[in-house]
């Protein structure tokens, strides 16, 4: 809770309030736009069959020219899922460069083929044609060694504050699978649905991570008027550079599958607004936690100079996360550059290609709202510390 000293003065009463009906504005919003399933999702395309898990057993040479043509290999598979589980069939892999690399040895995931207007699933031991196709690789057993190595590193370092770290994370998580997602493909309001999807995994972060004193309510202030001004932004700019959302391999995919309701403009605007999040936590936070650590090194320091000393830490910290943030965004571009730039294409065409200028659009609008949330954030920060009395726990 916050400190009491806090709250005996105006700015911390009025501070804490605004905290309260952010708070309060975002389970109101949860509540209200929480999805239903009441929105029907059209599927279109062939029905496909159950995806099963399989073991590959062996690969050598064999008569699967006509599913995979010249040189192919077949492979043995043994199911090791669904109803079907323990017996064997076979997989026809081509041999070029684009084939999966599988090898003997490898667990992998495989859809069962359906024939006919009633959609039967070939038989696995039918030699006329594959009873299953490929779909990828099963990765369980890496990322679970992954992620418990993750686990540990955050227990071990971080202790206590660590394990509440990954709690909120995985509320985080929570909020994107069963609220977000569900939500937007329940034809909510895309933007506002990001904003307060964004919102909500903020306020789970910060108080979580932090508590509910001085640092973590004005870091919420401060990332939630940046979230809104990149959202307004985000919806400017995408328009305004008429980026559609049309340039990827998901986008067609969405289109395809979820139907013609779904704004993929409005979907790039959502996803600017969430991919900010991650770095207006860290900065506000830092800035927050700056202007305290200032207060408690000098107690005589008022609001002028406090707001100066962290703010002069903040253009550092500022510096290096807005690098951060260009190389982020200039890594998820890169493939389509070196498409480019095989091809020939002039600088600047590739830059103006949508793919490109997406990508760019994000960066921009993630950084202006970086950059706004650093006074913003340091203000509320020094006003409220500037009010405490000396020695405050804060």
């Amino acid at each position: 809770m916050p400190d009491r000293a806090l709250l005996e003065t105006t700015a911390g009463r009025v501070v804490a309030g605004l905290a309260a009906l952010l708070v309060i504005g975002v389970l109101a919003g949860l509540a209200l736009l929480w999805p239903d399933g009441s929105e029907p999702r059209p599927t279109q395309g062939p029905a496909a069959g159950a995806i099963e898990s399989a073991h590959v057993v062996s690969i050598a040479p064999g008569d699967c020219e006509r599913f995979a043509g010249p040189g192919c290999r077949l492979a043995e598979l043994e199911l090791r899922s669904g109803p079907e589980s323990g017996s064997r069939t076979s997989l026809a892999l081509p041999r070029d460069r684009f084939a999966p690399p599988i090898e003997a040895g490898d667990d992998i995931r495989v859809a069962r083929n359906t024939r006919g207007e009633a959609g039967e699933e070939v038989p696995l031991d039918d030699p006329s044609a594959q009873a299953v196709a490929f779909v990828d690789f099963e990765r369980t057993g890496s990322l679970l060694l992954l992620f418990l190595a993750f686990v540990a590193l955050v227990v071990v370092l971080g202790r206590w504050h660590g394990v509440r770290a990954l709690i909120g994370l995985g509320l985080s998580l929570a909020l994107v699978v069963e609220f977000l997602a569900p939500a937007i493909l329940d034809d909510r309001p895309l933007v506002l649905t990001a904003l307060l999807g964004a919102l909500a995994v903020m306020v789970v972060t910060i108080v979580l991570s932090h508590g509910a004193g001085l640092k973590s309510m004005a870091a919420m202030l401060g990332t939630a008027g940046a979230l809104l001004l990149t959202a307004v932004l985000a919806l400017v700019a995408v328009r305004g550079a008429d980026v559609t959302g049309l340039s990827s391999e998901q986008s067609a995919l969405l289109v395809a599958g979820v139907g013609g309701q779904l704004s993929l403009q409005g979907l790039v605007v959502a996803g600017m607004v969430i991919g900010a999040l991650g770095v207006l936590d860290d900065v506000t936070v830092s800035q927050a936690s700056t202007v305290l650590a200032l207060r408690r090194a000098n107690p005589a320091l008022g609001f002028r100079a406090l707001l100066a000393e962290a703010l002069a830490v903040g253009r550092d910290h500022l510096g290096a996360t807005v690098n951060t943030l260009v190389l982020a965004y200039a890594g998820a571009a890169l493939p389509v550059l070196l498409i480019f730039n095989t091809a020939g294409t002039p600088f600047g065409d590739a830059v103006g290609s949508e793919p490109v200028a997406e990508q760019i659009v994000a960066m921009l609008v993630g950084s202006i709202g970086l950059i706004a949330a650093v006074p913003l954030t340091t203000a509320i920060a020094a006003l409220l510390a500037s009010r405490l009395p000396a020695g405050s726990g804060q």
